[in-house]
């Protein structure tokens, strides 16, 4: 089996041991994004707020990470990847303590903020590691390792939040991440070398700042603009801040000679399509739903966190199931066949979860969860090995610090226009409390937004990642 023999090379090949460890920090990091999901009814109620204005504790913490991803590459470079990544692994780990103790609405958001910050250190430093160690022909083999994470992850993520709430209480899903943090650094520093640049530049304090406030007033805008009560001067500001600022941003880090992130990758068409045009809509699309899932189950249906955590396991276990299959499907049909025709079948799966129900029959919902997961584990994995497919080793740090960058502002705009979504529909129909209307309709409209992204797609030659995809 392709996954037995996955298991085997991790044993054998250091690249793939490295791949392993580093997937390991990459999955509490990923898990933390998402765990939160369905114990969002009971927090709300612990800080006196509402389930929809919780989602903040999602758009703060993608928030963060994009904010300070682009500080990465050059901290990298000055502490060492092995350094940097268990810094940025006792951060998270300690940050996702406060963050279970925290006893106020505000000092939870703050330390959400602490944790994405810690993030953006770990996640394309951890791609770092892994490209610095691997060989073309290794490629695919060890991105794949990398891809377990981001799949696995956000849909183990809403079960595990549901039972820990239920049987626990929401506050231990953050302390759940002491010993994982602890295990993760001891195997880095054991088994990762610590890369060092042999150049060290000044630090791009303009272009990071420019950076910030167009990443900060993108993500933000969004994110009020999915608020229960829209202030539509102030998000149309934030957009505008954040158009204006972005602009600003590449003319300044085009030009100057040691840029915050340099950007030759992103006139690679295969990054290009793969991270921001048609991948940043998959994304968007694929992160708005566990966000919608658990919250329809829960809010729209009446069921408790434990019992949409358990239906989510058939989601998850179709992501698990696909990923197994992921490499032969890529090597048989090519990359730009794969994101053309899986893309279509992602975004229709996303709007088949609007037929869910209480009463729907149990193997139909079981085959729309299915659809729905083992596509966006195959179009998830699809567009990462095509993002690095046309990039030489020279290019794959400032690539991994972009694609970091371009995942973590999809995904937080992804839960955000979900929120938007959800609101809209509830001030179409005049109503207080959102009702199964509103996440149909959100599930709907997401999946046509996710179809967009095949013309992006069609438009790759049909040759994309030949290379990668023959190793």
């Amino acid at each position: 089996m392709p996954l037995l023999r996955e298991l085997r090379a991790a044993i054998t090949r250091p690249s793939m041991q490295i791949a392993l460890i580093v997937a390991c920090a990459q999955f509490m990091q990923n898990l933390d994004g998402t765990i939160i999901v369905t114990a969002l009814p009971a927090m709300a109620q612990s800080f006196a707020t509402t389930a929809s204005r919780m989602s903040e504790g999602i758009t703060a913490y993608a928030l963060a990470a994009a904010v300070c991803i682009p500080a990465s590459g050059w901290l990298a470079d000055r502490l060492g990847t092995r350094n940097l990544l268990c810094v940025a692994t006792a951060v998270f780990t300690l940050s996702s303590m406060t963050c279970g103790i925290a006893r106020s609405y505000g000092a939870f958001i703050g330390w959400r903020l602490v944790q994405g910050g810690s993030a953006a250190m770990m996640s394309p430093v951890a791609r770092m590691i892994v490209l610095r160690n691997s060989e073309k022909r290794e490629l695919m083999q060890t991105l794949s390792t990398l891809v377990w994470p981001s799949l696995i992850a956000p849909v183990i993520g809403p079960p595990l939040g549901g039972f820990i709430t239920s049987a626990f209480s929401w506050r231990w899903i953050f302390y759940i991440n002491l010993p994982v943090g602890i295990a993760a650094i001891a195997l880095t520093l054991a088994v990762i070398p610590n890369h060092r640049s042999g150049e060290h530049g000044s630090f791009d304090a303009k272009g990071f700042l420019l950076l910030t406030l167009a990443i900060g007033a993108l993500t933000y805008g969004f994110d009020a603009a999915g608020a229960p009560r829209i202030e539509v001067p102030a998000v149309l500001a934030l957009l505008g801040a954040a158009l204006v600022a972005g602009y600003l941003a590449v003319r300044h880090l085009e030009a100057v000679r040691e840029p915050a992130v340099r950007l030759d990758a992103l006139r690679r068409p295969a990054f290009f399509v793969s991270c921001i045009s048609g991948g940043g809509i998959s994304r968007a699309a694929i992160s708005a739903t566990p966000f919608l899932l658990p919250l329809m189950l829960q809010v729209g249906f009446g069921l408790s966190p434990l019992d949409s955590g358990l239906l989510l396991l058939v989601y998850m276990l179709a992501n698990f199931l696909m990923k197994a299959a992921t490499n032969p499907i890529v090597r048989r049909f090519g990359m730009r066949r794969v994101l053309l025709v899986n893309g279509a079948i992602t975004a229709a799966g996303v709007a088949a979860c609007a037929l869910i129900s209480p009463g729907l029959p149990f193997w139909l919902t079981g085959a729309i969860l299915l659809l729905a997961g083992g596509s966006r584990s195959l179009q998830f994995s699809a567009m990462t090995y095509t993002s690095f497919a046309e990039i030489g080793p020279e290019e794959r740090s400032s690539a991994s610090v972009l694609s970091s960058l371009a995942m973590y502002i999809a995904n937080g705009v992804g839960v955000a226009l979900a929120a938007l979504l959800l609101n809209f529909s509830r001030l179409l129909r005049h109503a207080a409390n959102l009702a199964p209307f509103d996440f149909r309709l959100a599930m709907v409209l997401i999946g046509g937004f996710g179809a967009l992204a095949v013309f992006a797609y069609a438009g790759l030659p049909e040759s994309t990642g030949a290379e990668v995809a023959a190793g």
